[in-house]
């Protein structure tokens, strides 16, 4: 997949300029979750689309075309697999993982690298289109050059895994409620899930096996 983004970076980065209201509406859902304060990480940081204005101040991601773009907007970026982080226990406060959960080889070697670098009582942000909302059946329809090879989850899917991997205390937000290019303000994010194609999922990492 990293060779997908590092061909076509530039396609990917514009796709928040074109659909400007869908993404800041993707980032006021994030928002509600996302800690003010924090030493975060993103892993799948892209080119910084969403660390930049969040506030996260380190990013991971395979592709160095993206990281090239993610560093000029002030991320301090690492070349790397969300199922290996290069980074010691306990190190951070918060981490976000946007979107990428849906590229990973092993999303449970990705989350439980998440709990790893966690500190005790860290939280994991993340956001994914709902494979079971109307986004995430016009994304699969679509097979775009990005989704084609993605694998959608749905909320009750992604809940479990996250228990699974010791994370609790969930609460949930969603955004983009029509298609993006339809989206011409700022929608309100809303609690729950269900209704939106974006959904941001937050949780603590446990302290017990």
């Amino acid at each position: 997949m990293s060779s997908i983004f590092d061909r076509h970076y530039k396609r990917y980065d514009s796709w928040y300029t074109k659909n400007k209201f869908a993404y800041l509406s993707e980032l006021e859902a994030l928002k509600k979750v996302v800690p003010p304060v924090g030493k975060g990480l993103e892993i799948g940081v892209g080119t910084g689309r969403f660390a930049a204005p969040l506030g996260i101040e380190y990013g991971i991601d395979p592709s160095k075309n993206m990281l090239k773009i993610a560093q000029k907007r002030g991320i301090t970026v690492r070349q790397g697999q969300g199922e290996r982080l290069s980074f010691a226990g306990s190190s951070f406060d918060y981490v976000a993982i946007i979107i990428t959960l849906c590229f990973a080889r092993a999303p449970r070697k990705v989350l439980a690298q998440a709990w790893r670098v966690l500190r005790k009582g860290g939280k994991i942000i993340i956001g994914i289109i709902d494979k079971n909302s109307f986004l995430g059946k016009l994304y699969r329809s679509k097979k775009s050059v990005f989704y084609k090879q993605a694998k959608f989850f749905g909320i009750e899917e992604l809940t479990g895994l996250l228990k699974e991997a010791r994370f609790n205390r969930m609460c949930y937000y969603q955004a983009v409620f029509k298609a993006p290019n339809a989206i011409k303000s700022v929608e309100k994010a809303r609690l729950g899930y269900g209704k939106g194609g974006f959904v941001v999922i937050g949780a603590r990492k446990a302290f017990s096996k």
